[in-house]
């Protein structure tokens, strides 16, 4: 459970309807196109990383090295938005200046990271699922609770329109609206392009040859996804039953949406409760920063810098990797402090719309090196170039 969907999902919900939530159903697409076209081909070859597919493929080094530059980009910008959240939450409920606290995580993280490596950063990752897991199923029961009618008043609130609106259709004509088939096609594609390029991804498909093995991880990981987020936005729903339907006079009613499930956790739950689920939200945090600052230090070392310099000793790679991962933190840091200080209203929405510009552009190049036994090297680049015309097209 990362911030993203902790916070971002309830808020989604909390501010709009749920029609973000049929984005889940993008599993229906992505997962047997993944079990059909990719897990085959990533079981049987022998590759570092996702993008020594690509050089293996096309005969292209720039090819892997520009793919890994990507999914840096990629990681830099999802710490960034992790580190903001639950800094955003606490600079709320605390009052301490939000600018300390991304500074705070991120340095934490940095040198979590860069003096412990992996292990350091997976040890604590089971506790804390549990307590955030715990403190979630805790949080739906005393909020339904609290809300006059309990789940009833919550079924209500759906029937009259916040589960969609009046002007949200299941299909659109123009494919520039927002519909419902629209949002379940382009996440789908989303979700195959993350799982074709997206290296933290890749590894755990490579790590066997036994497809069953894979096929059961892929569904058990949809099924999961799917009831995850029907939890979040059931809370989201009832949030708003409570905060803007029932205590409209409150304070609550004008924080944030990406803070208002925070704001419950912190005013509405048993104090002991409270701080260890915000505490464990703040590490979790950090440990997701932390994870990725090792993976950009991973296909740094393997996709750019061994590319680049084959000839260079282990002390001088790790040097390096440690001095990009250093980089890449302050960066992020940076960043996420002017997300803090910009108009991101949904932080789940914002994420999304990066995720699908950066690995969109990824995930066409390794599926047209999937589908296509004649596709060459000069198609990859065209195909890269093209995508990242009209995506940058679309969006702007």
């Amino acid at each position: 459970l990362s911030p993203i969907s902790f916070l971002g999902l309830a808020g989604s919900s909390y501010a709009g309807s749920w029609i973000l939530w049929f984005a889940q159903l993008g599993m229906v697409v992505a997962i047997p196109l993944t079990i059909r076209f990719i897990l085959p081909i990533f079981a049987r070859i022998d590759i570092d990383t996702a993008y020594d597919y690509l050089d293996k493929r096309f005969n292209s080094k720039a090819l892997r090295i520009i793919s890994a530059l990507l999914f840096i980009i990629y990681q830099l910008g999802r710490m960034s938005i992790i580190m903001y959240l639950p800094s955003a939450g606490l600079s709320v409920l605390t009052g301490i200046d939000i600018n300390i606290l991304i500074i705070l995580m991120g340095v934490v993280a940095i040198v979590y990271s860069y003096t412990g490596g992996l292990k350091s950063v997976l040890w604590t990752d089971f506790i804390q699922g549990v307590i955030l897991i715990s403190g979630v199923v805790l949080a739906l029961f005393v909020l339904i609770a609290n809300i006059k009618g309990g789940f009833g008043a919550v079924a209500e609130t759906l029937a009259n329109g916040k589960f969609l609106a009046a002007n949200e259709k299941l299909f659109d004509p123009n494919l520039l609206s927002n519909s419902i088939f629209l949002i379940v096609m382009g996440s789908g594609f989303t979700i195959l392009s993350s799982y074709a390029s997206s290296q933290d991804l890749v590894q755990r498909f490579t790590t066997t040859q036994n497809i069953k093995k894979l096929n059961k991880m892929l569904f058990t990981n949809g099924v999961l996804s799917l009831a995850t987020a029907t939890v979040f936005y059931l809370i989201g729903t009832g949030l708003y039953v409570f905060y803007q339907v029932q205590n409209a006079d409150s304070a609550a009613s004008n924080i944030p949406q990406d803070q208002i499930f925070m704001y419950f956790i912190a005013y509405q739950l048993p104090v002991g409760v409270t701080g260890l689920i915000l505490a464990a939200i703040y590490a979790a945090a950090q440990s997701t920063v932390s994870t990725g600052l090792n993976s950009v230090a991973t296909s740094w070392t393997l996709d750019i810098q061994d590319v680049i310099s084959k000839n260079m000793s282990d002390n001088r790679r790790t040097k390096i990797a440690q001095f990009v991962s250093l980089a890449v933190g302050l960066f992020s840091i940076g960043v996420s402090i002017v997300m803090a200080h910009s108009d991101i209203k949904s932080a789940y929405e914002w994420f999304n719309s990066f995720m699908g510009l950066v690995l969109g552009l990824l995930g066409g190049v390794f599926i047209l090196g999937f589908v296509s036994k004649k596709a060459n090297k000069q198609g990859a680049y065209a195909a890269l170039i093209v995508s990242t015309i009209v995506m940058v097209f679309i969006k702007y």
